[in-house]
């Protein structure tokens, strides 16, 4: 992976000054809890949860099965859907991601290192990526959810989508590498990071009150930060 990549990429990005409050964004890899997480948020503070298209998306089992065909056109679905869903979550002004626009270049990065995606598509998809961003506020706090490879893997084989099955193991360790280095750069807006190999906030009520206590915790700073 180029170190530096993420770095240069913060840096040429173009984003609102502005802040959308009530916006809240929860990431990290695959099998992490991402979607667990944001409707137990959602709920919570009364929300509205963009979810990952995932469920209505016509190419995501197809990529799994042939990455080189179906990298590119996956990656400007996901984007043209998750710029749709931030600039819905603007006019709304109470919402919580599962997945957002400012994280949406990892798995390009990683696609174009890997081979599966052209240089030139990645470029295309880059530009593309810029221009929408420089549209678009930053979220009130961002959620990464870190973990390990080998618990991320855990929680994909026991959800059991056939397509992720099939994956090799190198796949989610590349993806896992970038995710690291994304957010040891990342400085689009307020930021909390959660390991969560040892809690299980979808089963356990102490580890669920857990991260919500953390989560409180850093709301209300930034709360009394604005005042």
């Amino acid at each position: 992976m180029h170190k530096n990549y993420y770095k240069n990429y913060f840096k040429k990005l173009k984003i609102k000054e502005c802040t959308m409050k009530g916006i809240i964004c929860v990431d990290g890899v695959v099998g992490v809890g991402k979607s667990s997480l944001g409707k137990i948020l959602a709920e919570k503070y009364d929300s509205v949860l963009y979810e990952e298209p995932v469920i209505d998306n016509p190419i995501l089992d197809k990529y799994y099965y042939d990455r080189k065909r179906w990298s590119f056109p996956l990656q400007i679905f996901f984007l043209n859907k998750r710029f749709q869903a931030i600039k819905n979550a603007s006019r709304i002004g109470k919402c919580v991601m599962d997945r957002s626009i400012y994280g949406d270049v990892i798995f390009s990065k990683m696609l174009v290192e890997d081979g599966d995606m052209t240089q030139e598509e990645f470029d295309l998809y880059e530009e593309l990526l810029f221009n929408m961003l420089e549209h678009v506020e930053k979220p009130a706090l961002m959620i990464y959810l870190e973990t390990s490879v080998d618990s991320a893997l855990a929680k994909i084989k026991k959800r059991g989508r056939d397509y992720e099955q099939i994956v090799p193991r190198y796949y989610w360790e590349s993806l896992d590498r970038h995710y690291r280095e994304y957010f040891k750069n990342y400085n689009i807006s307020e930021i909390i990071t959660i390991n969560v190999d040892e809690i299980d906030f979808v089963n356990n009520e102490k580890d669920k009150e857990y991260i919500l206590k953390l989560i409180d915790e850093k709301l209300s700073e930034l709360e009394n930060n604005i005042r």
